[in-house]
């Protein structure tokens, strides 16, 4: 029976169904704080060298050639059918084939010739093909253990669903830009289907699973018991190890990103995080509406099941598909990294927000308070940092920044207005309430009235330099404009947008619903929280915060690079790398890399004085004569070199770095390894 809550002056439905169907919320947060815990941890180490992009590689292998294929291989023999809801699998089937020719369509509409079946092809198979067994898994398990265990083993069903029959499509694409790139090949159409079909029959996870179906079946859902513990054993260290390569492959593949690529990395984020979960609940709202799961209360726990599924973030398989056609790998790395850490917020809000109908009706109103007033805190010590950075940066004196300063105070005091309004409204102060009242709704609305101001602003400020400035300074600057200004106009008018849908709701219809409910917890948030957006865009300064803090950072975390030790201490394998390099490999360094005074254009005065060399450019030639097999390797061998005395840091602030500001050279007095200092042999003259 509907039970009713007043909100707003409105009495609005609540069914609470049995405690039974709820997710297990109270386990969400522990179960991502794993997880990102542990895609923390290897980034760490891979951003620190702790493990090289070449030893990366060996436990990339490991977790997709052997845990996982076992994994799949032991879910599949032992997978009941019977229970199955085919409905749920023919509802993501189809969401993601939807979101697919979506994609690949409009990629083909707008994006240029020379890339558009490259960027059709891996576009689509990124909006598609999510990270369901190392990230996914443990997110359902941590959900749904307790009330729906049977929901873990759609994970295998759904899996194949983009390897065996979405990513082959995408495959075919990037080979006729192949095709179209090299046409002196003369590959023909057979060609390419075989070239596809062998890459997807060489997948190990599509061939377990084809193993694992069969296996299934001939050995009556039971593994044997001799294989039992070597094939747990492989399963079992999947979880841990795949999380941990997520974060060694994520180093560096942000610094990839440009502005070229932010449009296309922003729609296939939205298509994937926002797009893709969408359609698979309605999907499964729609299917499974006539089926015999339509009647029980586990209908709506499925559907909600799926919103969270299409949530996942994509996974870094893609990333391995662009690499091996060298296509868009600066959008498909850096869109991994982001849809990544988006997922987490994402996943854990909409949790949170589906189990809205199964709370006590008492509470929510209170709950609604809560999360207003304590967002509003938060985003009042935000706004406090980046009106000081604005103001210390002397920001504001420049036109659309003063701006920008208004914007900003307004959205102060839509904080403070929330955070005065839980204060008053315990109190019977009628007057009270009515001006705090208007000082909230007043600041709120004229948030969106400077932020159309700031858009005006710009259109201003680029037809002046029109006027007054060179085209070239004038493109610099709409550059920097454009990356902001969209961002911070978007965002506020998706809130003159969602509170005018909620007062037409709230208008037009006695009784709301559910979905009320969701809408104003999500405006509360997108209201009180536009100091969140601010501050991303406003309140780190790259000189006055970002820059002083890395080389503060930096200094920490090395000590003083200028005081190498003494070659009497370096240890062994290090002298006899510094030996090695000093006595075969440092005259032809030197002539290949290093620039001499005069020669160049190192900008610093200190490159103009004595021979330099960058650190990106020690690590190129590391690597090109093979002294190095890749980039990683190649920085700790210059580390090597720099703590042995070979080579030093211009202003000795900081250690090797592949790094294309920082600047090297030679050192100019004698080395050579301790064990030779006391014998008559000369030195080996730097």
């Amino acid at each position: 029976m509907d039970t009713y809550v007043a909100i707003n002056g409105k009495n609005i439905s609540h069914n609470p169904l049995s405690s039974s169907q709820a997710m297990s919320i109270d386990k969400l947060f522990p179960a991502l704080l794993e997880c990102f815990g542990i895609i923390l941890c290897g980034y760490i180490a891979g951003r620190t060298d702790v493990i090289t992009s070449c030893q990366a590689k060996g436990l990339g292998n490991f977790v997709s050639k052997f845990a996982l294929p076992a994994l799949l291989f032991k879910n599949m023999v032992v997978l009941d059918f019977k229970n199955v809801i085919w409905s749920f699998l023919w509802s993501i089937l189809i969401a993601k084939v939807s979101v697919f020719v979506l994609v690949c369509v409009l990629t083909l509409a707008v994006a240029s010739p020379e890339s558009r079946y490259s960027k059709a092809g891996l576009y689509s198979i990124f909006a598609t093909q999510s990270n369901d067994f190392a990230l996914g898994y443990p997110i359902v398990d941590a959900l749904y253990r307790n009330t729906h265990p049977e929901y873990l083993q759609y994970i295998y069903l759904v899996a194949p669903v983009s390897l065996m029959l979405l990513n082959p499509i995408g495959f075919a694409f990037c080979e006729v830009q192949k095709w179209k790139d090299h046409p002196e090949r003369q590959q023909g159409k057979l060609q390419i289907i075989r070239v596809v079909l062998l890459q997807v029959l060489k997948n190990p996870i599509v061939f377990m699973v084809v193993v694992g179906i069969v296996s299934h079946f001939v050995l009556g859902q039971r593994i044997p018991a001799v294989m039992e513990e070597f094939v747990d054993g492989l399963a079992n260290s999947f979880g841990g190890a795949a999380l941990f390569y997520l974060g060694l492959s994520m180093v560096g593949q942000v610094d990839k990103l440009t502005r070229s690529t932010g449009v296309a990395l922003i729609l296939l984020i939205t298509a994937k995080l926002l797009v893709m979960p969408l359609i698979c609940k309605d999907m499964v709202d729609l299917l499974d509406s006539t089926g015999y799961n339509s009647s029980s209360l586990n209908h709506s726990s499925l559907s909600n099941y799926a919103f969270l599924y299409g949530v996942f973030p994509t996974a870094p398989s893609v990333a391995i598909y662009a690499s091996q056609y060298n296509m868009e790998l600066d959008v498909v790395t850096s869109g991994m990294v982001i849809s990544t850490f988006l997922s987490a917020p994402i996943m854990y809000v909409s949790a949170w927000l589906l189990t809205i109908p199964l709370m006590d009706p008492k509470p929510l109103v209170t709950e609604l308070q809560n999360v207003s007033f304590n967002i509003s805190i938060v985003s009042l010590v935000a706004l406090v940092w980046t009106v000081a950075v604005i103001l210390l940066s002397k920001k504001f004196k420049r036109l659309p920044h003063m701006f920008s300063m208004n914007l900003f105070l307004a959205q102060f005091l839509v904080c403070f207005s929330m955070i005065l309004w839980n204060f008053v409204l315990k109190q019977e102060d009628i007057l009270g309430q009515v001006l705090t009242f208007t000082l909230l709704y007043g600041s709120l609305y004229s948030t969106y009235v400077w932020t159309g101001m700031y858009r005006v602003s710009r259109l201003v400020c680029t037809v002046c330099l029109d006027w007054y400035v060179p085209c070239v300074w004038t493109g610099m600057y709409r550059v920097s404009l454009d990356w902001y200004v969209p961002v911070h106009f978007s965002f506020p008018l998706s809130h003159v947008f969602q509170n005018l849908s909620s007062c037409l709701w709230w208008l037009f219809n006695q009784d709301p619903g559910r979905l009320y409910l969701e809408l104003q917890f999500f405006c509360a948030v997108a209201n009180y929280g536009q100091g969140f957006i601010s501050f991303g865009i406003f309140g780190l300064d790259r000189h006055l915060i970002i820059l002083p803090f890395k080389k503060r950072l930096v200094s920490l975390w090395q000590g003083r690079e200028s005081e190498e030790e003494p070659p009497s201490v370096v240890p062994e394998e290090i002298r006899l790398t510094c030996t090695q390099f000093v006595r075969y490999h440092k005259d032809q360094c030197v002539q290949d890399i290093v620039e001499r005074p005069g020669q160049g254009t190192y900008p610093p005065s200190q490159a103009q004085t004595q021979a330099t060399f960058l650190g990106s450019d020690l690590v190129d030639w590391l690597v090109r004569v093979g002294l190095a097999r890749d980039r990683g390797e190649a920085q700790l061998y210059g580390a090597q070199l720099q703590q042995g005395g070979v080579l030093q840091h211009l202003t000795h602030q900081f250690g090797f770095r592949d790094d294309t500001l920082l600047h090297y050279c030679f050192t100019e007095r004698s080395w050579m390894p301790p064990m030779e200092r006391n014998s008559s042999m000369p030195p080996v003259a730097m």
